[in-house]
């Protein structure tokens, strides 16, 4: 039987994650509140953020902003946008 947690994100209970996904205080939070569709569409994001950005992972003050805009975004924040971000036409 999967585990289920109350996903901040998506403000419902849902499939829990498997695993711990990101070191520290953080990954444990992500782990107790996020579900793996919240976790997805941040992963999506986080692509999206790295690609316009150029941005390495490797990199620490790069780590430091993605760790940063990944709380802004799965629990409530404004999370950026890259410059000239257009969302894609509602279908």
């Amino acid at each position: 039987m999967p585990r289920t947690v109350h996903c901040q994100y998506e403000n419902r209970q849902t499939e829990g994650l498997d695993f711990v996904p990101w070191p520290g205080e953080l990954g444990k939070r992500v782990f107790a509140g996020i579900g793996k569709q919240a976790w997805a569409a941040w992963l999506a994001h986080q692509t999206m953020l790295i690609n316009e950005n150029r941005l390495s992972p490797m990199n620490p003050e790069h780590r430091k902003f993605l760790e940063a805009e990944m709380q802004k975004f799965l629990f409530g924040g404004d999370a950026e946008k890259p410059a000239g971000y257009v969302p894609p036409p509602a279908s």
